[in-house]
């Protein structure tokens, strides 16, 4: 066991649609940490009442009668903008109401509302990951008996700039230092990796296919295990993809036939699309096991009795552009790394939907009938790699000689003329990484007043996006940076330096310089992508205040309690 240093305790985290998990490297080992509930993972669900705030199995065990206040896939709603087709997608469909809040970007941030002691209150998404990962963290606390101030967070490969932010932000807002945040299907690598270490070696050089398929998100890596280096060569996915989806497609089946049968829409019915959605979840689940089950709901509305038996080849046949779409990203992954299927060692499966059985028979069918590995648990397999990385960084782990080398999913760029990207780092780059581009001429000159004279000092605004699209339209907005006081000389236009950095947790950074003439500005983002510090300050201050009416609830509850068991004793004695 290493020596400690001062940032012990250090635990990983895996933040997941569907369910969280926690883990710690303790007694030269991995720990994967059960709640207050014996549980190993935790639904990422919160729930506000007339009463109290309630966060994992508490919240989905009153789900059924409180549906517009039990919040569920935040995951989904992480760095994204209001407008975006996902979210507008998904609203439809969640019995919780999302509006438009404040300005994010080129558009506003989604909020979801809700009734809490009798108040309506707005809450961002970043508010309600922090309250699961303060969950998470008084799960460890409990567990290690001393306070935990840092942790390592995992995000799917897929995730863009804001919402590797968002998740930063979320930690911080619930009392955590975020020392690292790494890629989902990188932590699952590093789990399998270790394992396999300890059975049989990897002595030689060895490409892992890493097919992580979970609640909300999909991703897959290809990465290559040698000794202790973990080198990701590509990364490909869907940041919108996964078992959510696949309850979608039942959701809008039994609709259309509550809608033909009965002629009943409950599209603007929380309670019922709420009970209507966990049937089919349900379903989905049995679905794995067994090839037939129904989905039954008594009173789902009107006194309506719905019954409607769903077969496992009706939900593949609904869901079966999706699945095809996870193979499809499979082989761009493989293209991009440059290996073809026969140079893949071992195909890793992580996250509960690989355990739908068409799932892992398409995967089986692209790669030729070849065996899948089912050896490390789906469902705490990235919490499990987060908590190796946590000891590593704690000082408290002997893989001390872990070497772990991951990419940028995206490319990034800058805006030039008529439109155009210019990608200044492209996707599947090595991490961390700095690079340059120097540009002649850029869009977006802002000349500034009462110059009399040409050429005239202008401000520069350089709009920074990511994705593959050549348009810049098509690909995701980040943030406009702005480069002030710019001055030609002697009328040559000014050659512009262009920095972009990516950091260890995969945030960029950029800034630009005048280089005709030598000066320099610092930039700065002048939309709303991003948490001020007052904003921050203010959020873990709330964060704060609802973890402390929470304990005084429990006292409360606590206190009654013990009144009544004395009352039963003095009863039972008198």
């Amino acid at each position: 066991m290493g020596q400690r240093n001062e940032d012990w305790p250090v635990i990983g985290i895996d933040l997941g649609t569907s369910f969280s998990c926690v883990g710690i490297w303790v007694h030269d080992r991995v720990e994967i940490i059960a709640n207050d509930q014996g549980n190993r993972i935790t639904p990422s669900r919160v729930a506000f009442t007339n009463t109290e705030r309630l966060i994992g199995e508490a919240a989905d065990n009153q789900a059924r009668m409180n549906p517009a206040n039990t919040i569920y896939d935040t995951k989904r709603l992480m760095g994204r903008r209001f407008h975006d087709e996902v979210v507008q997608s998904d609203m439809k469909l969640w019995p919780f109401n999302v509006i438009a809040g404040p300005d994010f970007g080129q558009d506003k941030k989604p909020m979801v509302v809700v009734n809490y002691k009798g108040e309506e209150k707005q809450f961002s998404a970043e508010e309600i990951s922090a309250m699961v990962l303060m969950k998470m963290k008084d799960v460890a606390e409990a567990y290690l008996g001393t306070p935990v101030k840092n942790a390592v967070v995992t995000v799917p490969a897929y995730f863009n700039d804001s919402q590797r932010q968002a998740t930063k932000d979320a930690g911080t807002i619930a009392g955590l230092n975020v020392l690292r945040i790494i890629n989902e299907p990188t932590a699952a690598a590093i789990a399998y990796g270790l394992g396999q270490k300890k059975s049989v070696g990897f002595a030689s050089k060895k490409n892992v296919l890493v097919f992580d398929l979970g609640g909300g998100t999909f991703d897959v890596s290809l990465v290559s295990i040698e000794n202790d280096t973990f080198e990701v060569q590509a990364v490909g996915g869907d940041a919108h993809l996964g078992g959510s989806d696949f309850d979608s497609r039942l959701v809008i089946h039994c609709m259309e036939e509550l809608k033909t049968l009965h002629n009943k829409d409950i599209s603007q019915n929380p309670k019922a699309l709420g009970r209507l959605r966990a049937a089919c979840e349900r379903a989905k689940r049995v679905l794995s096991a067994n090839t037939h089950t129904s989905i039954e709901l008594e009173c789902l509305v009107d006194g309506i009795d719905f019954s409607s038996p769903i077969s496992r080849a009706r939900f593949d046949n609904l869901n079966a552009d999706l699945f095809e779409k996870c193979i499809i990203l499979v082989e761009q992954c493989l293209r991009d790394a440059g290996i073809g299927k026969k140079d893949v060692d071992n195909i890793v499966l992580v996250g509960g939907s690989t355990r739908i059985p068409k799932v892992q028979q398409l995967l089986q069918e692209f790669f030729d009938g070849r065996e899948l590995s089912k050896t490390i648990n789906p469902d705490e397999a990235v919490a499990y790699g987060a908590a190796v990385h946590a000891g590593i960084l704690s000082g408290v782990s002997d893989n001390n000689s872990m070497v772990l080398v991951d990419v940028t999913p995206l490319s990034l760029g800058v805006e030039v003329n008529f439109g155009n990207m210019s990608v200044v780092i492209p996707r599947n780059t090595t991490i961390p990484t700095r690079q340059e581009r120097l540009y002649g001429a850029l869009p977006n000159e802002k000349h500034l007043p009462g110059a009399s004279s040409n050429p005239r000092p202008f401000d520069l605004e350089i709009p920074v996006y990511e994705g593959e699209r050549h348009k810049t339209q098509d690909n995701n907005f980040l943030g406009v940076f702005e480069l002030s006081g710019i001055s030609p000389s002697n009328g040559t236009p000014s050659l512009i330096n262009v920095c972009f950095e990516i950091d260890i947790n995969g945030i960029l950074n950029v800034s630009a310089e005048d280089t005709t003439n030598g000066n320099r500005s610092e930039i700065t983002i002048t939309n709303r992508s991003r948490l001020t510090r007052a904003e921050m300050d203010k959020l873990i201050a709330e964060a704060e205040e609802y973890r402390a009416q929470d304990m005084n609830y429990a006292e409360m509850l606590e206190a009654r309690n013990t009144l009544e068991e004395n009352i039963n004793n003095m009863r039972a004695n008198s």
